[in-house]
């Protein structure tokens, strides 16, 4: 077993990786549905929305991995080295893959997120980070827009599908605040220009999926008082299940190439 990779420290390391951790732990519980969706053209939808938000991870995880001082960590090692501490995704991401509402709901959730992030860091100081943001809001806007399509369906389907759909709502709802909780790294971000604090996301987050939820005629559940940790490397007993299959080959056999 090869020995783990420690990221940088540093709150613009730590900004970066969060946007990073949150797409790539996404794209791998997305990639558990290739072979298992409903019907195929969802099957292959699926997949592809974990491609690109894999593709997005490995950005964001080069430019995270580069050091001042020569000592860099590549995409790769970011990804397959780090211990579970060290991994800086909300929570919500990592939770298991739940039936199709339950992932549809979460992928619109997140969606709408990335889409509102990545349009403030398209105009970020940091120009690679900006270059990066300008092609992933594209793929945010249609990742949304296309599991907001299956929201409204599964709401308007059967009582079977609505009921699915509400018990997701329920589950997920409470994981929500994380995503716009701020703390001293949001500041230093804000303040270098690098990025917006999640806090500024808040209102656009919850007009668009407000207005999702009338047109499904669902209710948002009310708040609670339960926080989740994720973003500040504190997660649920998920992830470490998650790492152990996504970190197998790696760590089995290092720096392993086709």
């Amino acid at each position: 077993m090869t020995a783990s990779v420690h990221p940088r420290q540093d709150a613009s390391a730590q900004y970066l990786l969060r946007v990073a951790d949150t797409c790539l732990i996404l794209g791998q519980r997305l990639s558990e549905w290739c072979g298992h969706a409903p019907i195929i053209e969802e099957d292959i939808a699926l997949s592809n929305t974990a491609l690109d938000l894999i593709g997005q991870a490995r950005a964001l995880l080069t430019h995270a991995g580069r050091s001042e001082t020569g000592l860099s960590l590549d995409e790769d090692q970011l990804a397959f080295l780090r211990e579970e501490r060290h991994y800086l995704n909300v929570t919500l991401v990592e939770l298991p893959r739940g039936d199709f509402a339950f992932t549809v709901l979460r992928n619109v959730m997140v969606a709408t997120f990335l889409k509102l992030l990545w349009q403030r860091l398209a105009r970020s100081s940091d120009a690679e980070l900006a270059a990066i943001a300008g092609k992933a809001v594209k793929e945010a806007r249609y990742h949304q827009q296309h599991a907001g399509d299956w929201v409204l369906r599964l709401a308007d389907g059967t009582a079977e599908s609505r009921q699915r759909t509400e018990a997701a709502l329920a589950q997920l709802w409470r994981y929500t605040p994380e995503l716009f909780e701020d703390d001293a790294v949001d500041e230093q971000a804000a303040a270098s220009g690098l990025g917006p604090r999640w806090s500024e996301l808040r209102e656009d987050w919850l007009a668009d999926m407000g207005q999702l939820l009338t047109e499904a005629q669902l209710s948002a559940p009310k708040d609670s008082a339960f926080r989740s940790t994720g973003k500040r490397g504190v997660h649920s007993e998920h992830l470490g299940h998650l790492l152990t299959e996504m970190q197998h080959l790696q760590r089995s056999f290092p720096g392993g190439v086709w």
